[in-house]
């Protein structure tokens, strides 16, 4: 029974740890995440009978503003859980806490799955992306492990002494918190997103070679003498004129994988002509995402200033794609004395994942991702890139 407990104990602490490093090499995502679940929700809540909508709606709206938050609080805690449970510290407290924290996941997990709403729930993040089976499955494993941790706690005993314990769980939360800060900072440590460097975005737009389509099965229905019918195309009767068409159903049989890694990626300007294309074949350009225009932008409106003036006299291109509206996008550049940059609008869900710092500027050759920096590399990126 210890040997088992001890093994349990290890496995499931170790996983957490793993579970918590993997979404802290980007937290951003992990709230993009979290808010798409209170957005269906609330959608769902909204159109519903139910007495708690409305504080529901409220509570869910709150968190959705606060995802970010919620979403650091989340990888710290289970970093600092795993390692916490490995050396049996507060063991009473600890298992308390995983059991809360398995079960909320559970819940999460097994909604992803049953909805069908979700294709990767988010719980290992972009570098290791699961299907929401999987991780309800493995999350149903966690629990019952847990569940047989607390039932064995007396023979989890607390490992090495006090002080190194502190400076072990000291050294775990130092990670956790600055793997976070420095993905929200500089981008994610570890670039697991089709816009990473290397790939080519125009490739990256279209279906995999060898991918899987969707199947189908597809049914008539047709009507006669007031009764209605459904017929495969294979099974359709002899007498078919003495029927009256109703209705085509194509019924989904097998779900495939016949999707492009990047997807709504579409560069718009003011005339409302599609410029894709023409920026992706600039032999080098630099393309500026931003998601939104507030009052962060004092941070790096300075250095961006710096490097466009540079790249102007080198007569490299310079756009920036937004999700703000173009006119003012346009008045907001304007303003700040680039008046010349030519802007285009692009769908948030694109820039979103292009962008995992608000903002991030690409140097793209032909369509390939040569380099990509947060807002903090503005100031040395003139120094960083060689021209050719």
């Amino acid at each position: 029974m210890k040997k088992a407990i001890t093994v349990a104990q290890i496995f499931v602490g170790v996983l957490f740890i793993i579970s918590g490093i993997v979404k802290g090499n980007d937290p951003l995502g992990l709230s993009y995440k979290m808010q798409e679940f209170f957005e269906i929700w609330n959608s769902g809540l909204a159109s519903s009978g139910f007495f708690l909508k409305g504080p529901l709606i409220n509570l869910f709206q709150f968190f959705h503003e606060h995802s970010l938050s919620l979403s650091i609080i989340m990888i710290a805690l289970e970093i600092m859980a795993g390692a916490a449970l490995l050396i049996g510290w507060k063991k009473n407290f600890i298992l308390n806490l995983l059991f809360v924290l398995i079960v909320f996941f559970t819940f999460l997990t097994a909604y992803a799955f049953l909805s069908g709403k979700f294709k990767n729930c988010g719980c290992f993040g972009d570098c290791l992306p699961i299907t929401p089976l999987t991780s309800f499955l493995k999350d149903v494993v966690l629990l019952g492990l847990i569940v047989f941790l607390i039932f064995g706690k007396k023979y989890i005993q607390p490992a090495f002494t006090a002080p190194v314990r502190a400076s072990f769980l000291i050294s775990f939360l130092v990670i956790s918190l600055g793997l976070q800060w420095y993905a929200l900072n500089y981008l994610p440590p570890v670039d697991c997103l089709p816009y990473k460097r290397g790939n080519n975005i125009a490739q990256q737009m279209k279906i995999p070679v060898g991918a899987v389509p969707d199947s189908f099965a597809i049914r008539f229905v047709y009507e006669k003498e007031g009764r209605q019918f459904e017929f495969s195309p294979e099974q359709l009767p002899s007498d078919l004129g003495s029927y009256k068409f109703v209705d085509r159903i194509d019924r989904l049989v097998r779900k495939g994988n016949a999707e492009p890694p990047i997807k709504g990626f579409a560069l718009i300007g003011l005339s409302g002509m599609d410029s894709t294309e023409a920026v992706l074949n600039q032999s080098l350009c630099f393309i500026l995402f931003c998601e939104n225009l507030k009052g962060e932008t004092k941070e790096w409106l300075p250095e961006f200033k710096e490097l466009y003036k540079t790249a102007q006299k080198r007569g490299i291109p310079v756009y920036v794609a937004t999700a703000v509206s173009l006119p003012a996008a346009t008045e907001f550049f304007q303003k700040a004395g680039l008046s010349q940059i030519q802007i285009f609008a692009c769908d948030n869900t694109a820039i979103r994942t292009a962008a995992r710092t608000v903002p991030t500027i690409y140097l793209l050759k032909q369509g390939t991702v040569q380099k990509k920096y947060s807002f903090k590399g503005f100031n040395t990126i003139q120094e960083q890139i060689s021209f050719k």
